[in-house]
């Protein structure tokens, strides 16, 4: 086979290098004394069996009186020619990666690393869909740092707690026990440790409760949704391990249960913001500002906050703290962040602010953090 043979019919560039030294009448040796290289290396790009490199094709270009980019190009076009195709799973691949946080998503054990077709068929059956291109909405009200959209890092997060949340055994969802158990959530709230029983307590009222550690870059700290009208599921990240911001999104969560948000694929759910970046705001959702008021209130009554600040604001003692603490049956950790979301200080007595992930992993359904949830696709 000849060296302009090649696939595409782009020819080897010592067949051009081979015309100008005819053109020139030059013999290859003159090439190779005027380039000062061995006359071999010369034979060898005119029989294609030596590429170009760049600092050749600069020789030539100073030899031939032409731009050096001429035989580089030339080099780049032949070797394209004769490249081999790709794996057709490397588009594929990206098609996946471009969509969804798939490798992340096979490092925590929810895919498997698979051949491409089993993957995209994995991933069809984690959002429940025979077409990638249908992967829905999940109906959802889900605290995150912008409610605008979900995004799709978010929407694998809230499949994956969906999947495990439907695979758990629960008793029928009753309003009016989960109303009782949210009256009683202040009993529970002096001491870390007592913070194992919510997933119990949940059940109980019918409400499924899973913790599935978020993704990067996903920033939900928990999430409301429905797996049919009469089976709510609390999902939470716990990526802020501290006792304040727990007690304070798990109640913004159960307000969520309480009043049906985000029940029904129709409804399109409410997407909570960051409390930590913008409880406060004023251009929140009704939905969202009735379970940051209901959260406030839960974490320490807004009644006696308010009066407890105006007496003690700007010189409180730490002291003021954990005496205030104890007479509102609330852990100090909790009341301490109340007041540094009030004087935007958040490093003020900051080891209050406990952590409680550690009595959370041995009482409920966990994903994340080494462990993956039992739950099949």
């Amino acid at each position: 086979m000849s060296i302009a043979a090649c696939l595409d019919d782009v020819p080897h560039p010592g067949e051009f290098v081979r015309e100008e030294i005819e053109a020139r009448e030059w013999s290859q040796r003159d090439l190779a004394y005027i380039l000062g290289v061995p006359e071999q290396a010369v034979g060898l790009i005119l029989s294609g069996k030596r590429g170009i490199s760049p600092e050749m094709a600069k020789a030539l270009g100073k030899a031939f009186d032409v731009s050096a980019d001429y035989f580089a190009n030339l080099q780049q076009a032949f070797e394209m020619s004769n490249a081999r195709a790709p794996d057709p799973a490397v588009e594929r691949r990206a098609r996946l990666q471009s969509a969804y946080p798939i490798r992340e998503m096979i490092k925590r054990g929810w895919l498997t690393d698979t051949n491409i077709g089993l993957l995209e068929q994995q991933v069809m059956r984690f959002f429940c869909r025979n077409d990638l291109d249908a992967v829905p909405h999940l109906a959802h009200a889900a605290k995150k740092a912008d409610y605008r959209e979900t995004s799709p890092v978010q929407l694998a997060w809230l499949f994956r707690v969906r999947q495990i949340a439907a695979e758990m055994p629960t008793v029928g969802y009753s309003a009016s026990k989960l109303r009782a158990m949210v009256a009683d959530l202040p009993r529970y709230m002096r001491d870390p440790e007592e913070i194992r029983h919510i997933p119990r307590l949940l059940s109980e009222c019918g409400v499924r409760f899973v913790i599935v550690e978020t993704l990067p870059k996903a920033n939900i700290d928990g999430a409301c949704f429905w797996l049919d009208n009469k089976s709510p599921v609390v999902g939470m990240t716990v990526r802020h391990d501290r006792i304040d911001n727990f007690w304070f999104v798990l109640r913004h969560e159960l307000e969520h249960v309480l009043n049906g948000d985000g029940r029904g694929e129709l409804d399109g759910g409410q997407v909570d913001v960051d409390l930590e970046a913008s409880g406060s705001r004023d251009d929140l959702p009704p939905a969202e500002k009735r379970a940051n008021d209901a959260a406030q209130d839960a974490c320490v009554p807004a009644d006696e906050m308010e009066s407890f600040y105006i007496r003690k604001y700007p010189y409180i003692a730490e002291k003021d703290v954990v005496g205030f603490a104890g007479r509102v049956g609330r852990h100090p950790g909790i009341v301490v962040g109340q007041l540094q979301r009030r004087m935007n200080r958040y490093d003020w007595l900051a080891r209050h602010k406990v952590k409680i992930r550690q009595f959370l992993i041995g009482a409920s359904v966990v994903d994340g953090w080494g462990s993956v949830a039992p739950a099949s696709l």
